[in-house]
């Protein structure tokens, strides 16, 4: 399972999984030639060199010269800092050579995929301006605590109602008998995400900056806010 993991996300720096596969063995196991790498993973040979050859070229391997060729891993940390500055300078030339942006659609768009949803709602929090009401269970919350910090260190006005007890700092919090892992998220008033997620790539939210869907939303959540407000109310009692 574990090993399942880090091949996910070693995918994420451009290692194909039989890539992530070979390197992780090599991390294990240290140098080795094709024919050990193959007897250790399981590949066959003819793939095995050329994995061999996609690491070479994407920085995660060396080729050390001898009587037979062998190869050996580079550490993690330099491997992963080096993909990063690639990919750095990368978006810099994109962002001076693509397209300029299109205009925002405001009709309403399908996000999928538990990652794509974070994405967004960390988006839509950098660019929000005065405040965010978000509904949510403590798994999201704990997500999006980096963001919504960031947001109240801009004077963000930050609204959390959640079913559990987590209380992300710096908010005004109600506690609710939500549906767990369903989100409602509104920035500025002026553009919503809604749906459920589990955390699987299934995952689907609806997202968009219609008037009728923000008003929609904003009111369930005030009734909800209402609610946890009277509740309190009585616990003081």
């Amino acid at each position: 399972m574990e090993n399942n993991n880090l091949i996910e996300r070693l995918s994420a720096y451009g290692l194909t999984r039989q890539e992530a596969s070979i390197y992780l063995a090599m991390l294990q196991v240290g140098e080795m030639s094709g024919y050990e790498v193959a007897k250790e993973t399981g590949i066959s040979r003819s793939n095995v060199y050329g994995s061999l050859a996609g690491l070479l070229d994407k920085g995660a391997v060396y080729q050390i010269e001898g009587t037979s060729v062998k190869y050996v891993p580079v550490a993690p940390e330099q491997f992963c800092e080096n993909t990063l500055r690639k990919l750095k300078a990368d978006k810099e030339y994109l962002l001076q050579h693509l397209p300029k942006k299109l205009p925002e659609s405001e009709g309403y768009i399908t996000i999928q995929g538990y990652r794509h949803i974070l994405d967004k709602m960390i988006e839509m929090m950098e660019r929000c301006e005065k405040r965010i009401y978000i509904a949510a269970d403590e798994s999201i919350l704990r997500h999006l605590a980096p963001s919504l910090e960031k947001a109240y260190a801009k004077g963000i006005r930050i609204v959390v109602l959640t079913p559990d007890e987590y209380e992300p700092v710096n908010t005004e919090i109600y506690h609710t008998h939500g549906t767990k892992e369903q989100i409602r998220f509104i920035t500025d008033s002026s553009h919503v995400l809604t749906g459920e997620i589990s955390g699987e790539k299934s995952d689907t939210c609806l997202y968009s900056g219609q008037q009728n869907l923000v008003t929609l939303i904003k009111e369930a959540l005030s009734s909800q806010i209402a609610l946890a407000k009277q509740e309190e109310r009585k616990d003081y009692i």
